[in-house]
């Protein structure tokens, strides 16, 4: 018989697993590439970061950055601009094009969590909340 913990592990693996392929697929047909979309995620959630917090956040190098920071700058979804204290640093920023990629991608993840949890009480939601806040604490 399996363990709590062994059950508990399959079961997050299914959820990532389940939640990556959603993502793809929304990203898809969107046209747009994954790493890309996460990067509007971040910035939308954050607002302007340094290119070496934003690195850091996505999990990548400054070097891998900056090819997809140009690749976004084409497309009119950020900017670059000096920071305003550290001349050394570089500020990456949502265009008004981005937020509205944001907004949009953010809406696609409000109706998943709500159509996941539907059949669920405001007392079990609160508490799946504080589940994953707890979770995403320990990263």
């Amino acid at each position: 018989m399996k363990s709590t913990e062994d059950k508990l592990n399959h079961v997050m693996v299914e959820f990532y697993e389940k939640l990556s392929s959603w993502e793809q697929a929304v990203v898809k047909d969107k046209g747009y590439s994954l790493p890309l979309v996460h990067t509007v995620e971040i910035l939308g959630g954050h607002g302007p970061m340094r290119m070496k917090e934003l690195a850091e956040k996505i999990g990548v190098t400054t070097g891998t950055l900056t090819v997809q920071i140009d690749k976004m700058v084409n497309l009119e979804l950020v900017t670059r601009k000096p920071h305003e204290s550290d001349r050394r640093s570089i500020l990456v920023e949502l265009t008004s094009k981005g937020q509205e990629m944001y907004e949009e991608h953010d809406a696609l993840h409000l109706q998943l969590t709500g159509e996941l949890t539907a059949k669920f009480s405001a007392d079990e939601r609160a508490q799946l909340l504080s589940f994953l806040q707890r979770v995403n604490a320990e990263f």
